[in-house]
């Protein structure tokens, strides 16, 4: 369980770096990714659906209220570049932020300490946690590692994203104010273990299933329940039908 006080004013992380990106053609016939994004400077806005100026090259399964914003933590950088440090495109994206294709690089929380349902001040935005992230075959396209989304998937270093509750305006070096902690003993590292190892244990999918929980996830979480079994990747991980 995190216990960090849901009322101090003392940021418990700071944006280290914001990025949006443009949707453009990708690396597969018919595919489009907004995956490579470039930092901003100064204040930019954020409304229900995101930053302005920022895209999503398929919007069935990226984007939207419950994926508005996605954050990714600058301490998990560094394992990254030491577990793949033979391969001088990953490197190469490693060496600062955006490589995750995140809209906020965060100092000093990670997945660890973040949980469903946080509510946080940013600047004059206000955000909620709402799930998170489950890689897809473009981060593997984008290190030239054949299986990174799925070693993301297992690292439990996906980072997660927000929901924006306020609109308003963030910029570089604002601080995170954790606001609401409803559900301190869901972190969103309990939450993707759960999903990578493939849990089906009724107890634990039914406690899940209590939380608010996007519609997706909300999906996900029942069929395991109803059907004693988990969900195919392999549409999502490697990019093949399932």
């Amino acid at each position: 369980m995190i216990t960090t006080p849901p009322h101090s004013t003392a940021p418990i992380g700071r944006l280290r770096a914001l990025l949006t990106g443009h949707a453009r053609p990708y690396t597969r016939p018919g595919s489009r990714s907004a995956i490579a994004k470039q930092e901003r400077h100064g204040p930019v806005e954020v409304g229900p659906l995101g930053l302005a100026g920022d895209e999503q090259g398929d919007p069935r399964v990226h984007g939207g209220p419950d994926k508005a914003v996605h954050c990714y933590a600058w301490a998990q950088y560094a394992p990254w570049r030491e577990e793949l440090a033979g391969n001088a495109q990953a490197q190469a994206l490693l060496a600062r932020p955006g490589a995750f294709g995140e809209n906020f690089c965060l100092d000093g929380i990670d997945e660890s300490q973040v949980c469903l349902a946080d509510q946080w001040q940013i600047g004059s935005a206000r955000f909620e946690v709402s799930q998170g992230r489950q890689p897809c075959w473009k981060l593997s396209d984008r290190f030239d590692v054949p299986d990174m989304a799925r070693r993301v998937q297992d690292s439990l270093r996906t980072g997660w994203y927000l929901r924006v509750l306020q609109p308003g305006r963030v910029q570089q070096g604002d601080g995170v104010t954790l606001l609401e902690r409803p559900f301190p003993q869901w972190p969103i590292t309990r939450l993707l273990r759960v999903i990578a190892e493939r849990d089906c244990t009724p107890d634990t999918l039914r406690a899940i299933l209590a939380l608010p929980l996007p519609p997706s996830w909300q999906r996900l979480f029942t069929r395991r329940l109803e059907h004693a079994s988990a969900e195919d990747w392999s549409a999502r991980l490697d990019g093949r039908p399932s």
